[in-house]
């Protein structure tokens, strides 16, 4: 436990000292998507009987936690390939466990803090939605998926250039395709069946029924627990093979 507080303490200052340009690099791309596409259309057009603003801050707030919870990856590995501080954890009294957990905490962190952001600024905007608890589990469990696979990743990437890489496949297919700016139901049934295996997917289904006063269903909230869970033991084995 000690361990764990040590690596996510160490997060929390570097977050720290640079918060408010985290907090300006945080706002600046869902405010760019709320003028260019929530603005633009939110008034005039209506999905599933909500404005398309309302329809979007929920999609928001998905991709957003998912970007913010996968960027850990590349502060791990700016720890490793510049600053070298992984080979102090090494020599360390830090189990692989702790440190695994310590960054993926650090990585929910900071996907909760971009969701507020984004709440002040849909708030801001006139949209006001129901924030549950089945709102703040949807996203928590999105960020702990998205966390551990940034674990995963950067204990197996060579360098810091290969991590950009992971990302455009990963991450940047997803943040379009997994129903952020458009509902999937309106795809091709082929389509639906393939988007139907993104993670962000179920994640923005689960927190657009909560944040509509449903209740989500089930298995969505099953489907991310289980995926985190796998990625993170994913995280760990990744961890132990870097150190051996």
């Amino acid at each position: 436990m000690s361990g764990m507080l040590a690596i996510y303490q160490r997060e929390m200052l570097i977050l720290r000292k640079r918060f408010f340009r985290q907090l300006a690099a945080i706002a600046v791309s869902p405010l760019l998507y709320l003028i260019a596409f929530g603005l633009g259309m939110g008034k005039n057009l209506k999905v599933g009987g909500h404005s398309y603003l309302e329809f979007l801050i929920p999609g928001l707030v998905a991709m957003n936690s998912m970007t913010q919870a996968f960027a850990m990856s590349s502060e791990i590995n700016i720890a490793r390939f510049y600053w070298h501080i992984f080979e102090e954890f090494q020599a360390a009294p830090i189990r692989n466990l702790s440190y695994v957990s310590g960054e993926v905490l650090a990585g929910i962190t900071r996907a909760l803090i971009s969701v507020v952001v984004i709440l002040v600024i849909a708030a801001l905007s006139g949209v006001v939605l129901s924030y549950n608890i089945y709102f703040w589990l949807a996203v928590t469990l999105n960020a702990f998926v998205f966390s551990s696979l940034a674990v995963a990743l950067a204990m197996l990437v060579k360098s810091h250039s290969d991590q950009a890489l992971l990302s455009n496949f990963f991450i940047t297919p997803m943040a379009f395709l997994g129903g952020t700016f458009f509902p999937v139901d309106s795809m091709p049934e082929w389509a639906r069946y393939i988007l139907h295996f993104l993670p962000l997917t179920h994640a923005c289904k689960a927190i657009r029924a909560a944040a509509f006063g449903q209740r989500p269903v089930y298995s969505s909230f099953i489907l991310l627990a289980v995926l985190g869970a796998v990625l993170f033991v994913l995280a760990f084995k990744c961890v132990n093979r870097a150190r051996e």
